[in-house]
């Protein structure tokens, strides 16, 4: 009996310490969104900086592996490109160093916290920290620093989708560090940093819907420009 105990608590033990293992929970969460092969969907988009009037936009997002994306607006896209979450895989490009730091409840989620180091200081990422729900291998929470824009946070939400992809997320950001493409905004971004200093923080609210996953999409579409109004 008491071997058979012990039989049991190596087992588990082993077992334990393999779920706590970064490189297998990185590999599992890939794994579980390599099943989608492709996808577009329909995007709304609120921004809130409190420097900024911007309009709700509506969006139309496709995405191919592994890492083709092509967006198509009908409104100003002020937006920065790490905002538009399409993949876990847009994160974990690369060669890279995965640490296990913590279990965490997040938002009622069992999550493992797992840091992301690249090896190469050639990229803009300098650290990504992911909250990894294991027991569905989805991504619920993500930190990142960069060189240029600053560190941003994402939250994913899901709903009954059988796929692994997101039908909300909230994108916080820099928005002093946030570079804008259109001039007018660049010169109201410059002025009202001034007269605001603490406005820093903007966030970035995208409801997705009318998915349509694993139906195929022509390369065609990712030569497309994206087609926005001018202002």
């Amino acid at each position: 009996m008491k071997k058979v105990f012990l039989l049991y608590f190596l087992i588990t033990t082993i077992c334990f310490a393999q779920s706590k293992d970064p490189n297998v929970i990185i590999k599992n969460l890939k794994d579980t969104f390599q099943k989608v092969k492709d996808y577009s969907a329909d995007v709304d988009i609120k921004v809130d900086v409190t420097f900024l009037k911007v309009p709700e936009m509506k969006a139309k997002i496709y995405f191919k592996q592994p890492d083709k994306m092509h967006i198509e607006s009908d409104g100003f896209a002020m937006l920065p490109k790490d905002g538009l979450y399409t993949s876990p895989l847009s994160l974990l490009g690369g060669e890279f160093t995965a640490i296990y730091a913590k279990d965490e409840l997040f938002e009622g989620h069992n999550t493992l916290v797992v840091k992301i180091i690249p090896l190469n200081d050639k990229g803009d990422f300098i650290l990504s920290t992911l909250w990894i729900d294991q027991s569905e291998n989805l991504l619920r929470k993500v930190e990142s620093t960069t060189k240029t824009n600053g560190t941003f946070t994402i939250i994913l939400g899901y709903g009954n989708n059988k796929f692994p992809l997101p039908d909300n997320i909230e994108f916080s950001f820099n928005a002093v560090r946030l570079k804008l493409s259109h001039n007018s905004m660049e010169e109201e971004n410059s002025n009202n940093k001034k007269d605001n200093p603490d406005s820093s923080t903007g966030k970035v609210f995208l409801t997705y819907s009318n998915y349509v996953v694993n139906k195929g999409i022509p390369d065609s579409i990712f030569l497309k420009k994206a087609k926005t109004s001018k202002n």
